[in-house]
């Protein structure tokens, strides 16, 4: 299915329901009907509102929306965003909040690449601000980078790890979140053994998949189940012409929204139809709590084909984090080699994508790593979406993580620096050139 032709149908059916949703709110919403006392007018028009706002979401990124902080002085202090270190599939931000004295606690939170775009940590953002210096990592869209850009697989994006971390320097406090918590350690672990005056204070990594084979769920399951070629002839297509990145090969961010949807098909069913009955009631309103969900939950990116291949050939079939068989540009990361970094797992025993047991896995591989610096935990009652963005992050995860940040922020023993390493290709990779 690597064809432009499947991406652009893809893009015309959503485009056609959308049009289908305005058409149905326009001709619903004539004053004339009033007159007329039959539900099926309202009904027409709310399902209408309801199927042109959740299709037109799809292809639009969402603002990040943080504004303000208040600050200890009781006002607010507006936020700026700004870009520190730009390439081209993905930016180093941070938000800067003005007038306030600077926070001791520096935090790069890693975003994950799996389909939504880094404001998916929106409220991940708005809780640490206060309290916190805060980078995020906002990784492109790739139907919107040209084919003359290059690749982008799992291993560009470690490098693009660490050079954010080197960037940041190691007063560093990194959070991963979801789909990159394999690739934060082994680009804590690549730094740790070639630059170790770089290497982050402490690592926090939730709800990640260290060891997919730890604990099944439906996501491990489907990646067993089936074979690459069956992977890459399903998944793959190519970007129409509408886009800077035609002729790109990826995987469509509407291909993974439908798989998405269809993972928890009756509930969606079930809140867009409450949806609509409350539009028809006049009992909806902009910023309720659907559409505050779906507005960010239907906003999708396309990923590179050979990151996503790459990651679950690489990370989920042949579990080369789990083994301690990661390559990086031609050299194996050793995650032995951390030995002065505190790494924290964080999971959620209700979490259905990466079940307990996944992500603490990474405790294990960390040999030279004193028990001193180890912790875990797991939130009772928890999904996925709750250990970083819900109640149970803000009433419990959070503080937690900010009280291991504090409790590891003192300069850390180095160990005795290794030297840097050439790469096959000859470059040098503590720049990653």
């Amino acid at each position: 299915m690597r064809y432009m032709f499947t991406y652009d149908m893809m893009e015309s059916i959503r485009n056609t329901n959308e049009w289908l949703g305005a058409s149905a709110r326009a001709m619903a919403s004539y004053p004339m009907w009033g007159m007329v006392p039959h539900p099926m007018f309202k009904i027409m028009s709310a399902w209408g509102r309801v199927t042109e706002r959740s299709f037109a979401r799809m292809v639009i990124k969402p603002d990040w929306g943080v504004r303000t902080v208040v600050g200890e002085d009781g006002r607010d202090h507006l936020v700026e965003r700004s870009v520190e270190v730009s390439r081209p599939f993905g930016d180093l931000v941070r938000f800067n909040v003005l007038g306030r004295p600077q926070k001791p606690r520096r935090v790069l939170l890693v975003a994950p690449m799996s389909g939504h775009y880094a404001t998916l940590l929106r409220s991940t953002v708005a809780s640490l601000l206060p309290d916190c210096e805060v980078w995020v990592t906002d990784w492109h869209n790739a139907r919107d980078i040209p084919v003359s850009k290059g690749k982008f697989d799992i291993e560009d994006y470690t490098l693009y790890l660490m050079d954010f971390m080197r960037h940041l320097g190691p007063d560093t406090h990194v959070v991963a979140i979801c789909q990159p918590v394999p690739l934060a350690l082994a680009a804590a672990a690549y730094l740790a053994e070639l630059e170790p005056d770089a290497q982050p204070r402490t690592l926090t990594l939730i709800g990640g998949p260290v060891d997919p084979d730890a604990a099944p769920t439906e996501v491990t399951d489907f990646g067993r189940r089936v074979t690459m070629g069956q992977l890459e002839h399903l998944a793959i297509q190519r970007v129409g012409a509408k886009y800077a990145g035609v002729g790109r090969l990826v995987y469509p961010g509407l291909a993974q929204l439908a798989s998405f949807i269809s993972m928890n098909a009756e509930r969606h069913t079930r809140a867009f139809t409450d949806k609509v009955v409350a539009e028809a009631k006049g009992e909806a309103s902009e910023r309720d709590r659907h559409n505050r969900f779906y507005d960010e939950y239907l906003a999708v990116m396309d990923m590179t084909a050979e990151f996503y291949l790459s990651t679950v050939h690489r990370i989920f079939k042949n579990r080369e984090i789990a083994r301690n068989a990661f390559v990086v540009a031609g050299h194996r990361v050793d995650f032995s080699r951390i030995t002065a970094i505190a790494v924290k797992t964080v999971e959620g025993s209700e979490d259905d994508i990466s079940a307990p047991g996944q992500c603490v896995a990474a405790l294990e591989l960390l040999t030279g790593l004193p028990d001193s610096k180890k912790a875990q935990h797991v939130e009772s009652g928890a999904g996925h979406y709750g250990i970083f963005a819900g109640r149970s992050w803000r009433d419990n995860i959070r503080p937690m993580v900010l009280d291991f940040i504090d409790a590891n922020s003192g300069a850390p023993v180095q160990p005795q620096r290794s030297g840097h390493i050439r790469l096959a290709s000859g470059g040098d990779a503590r720049t990653g050139t």
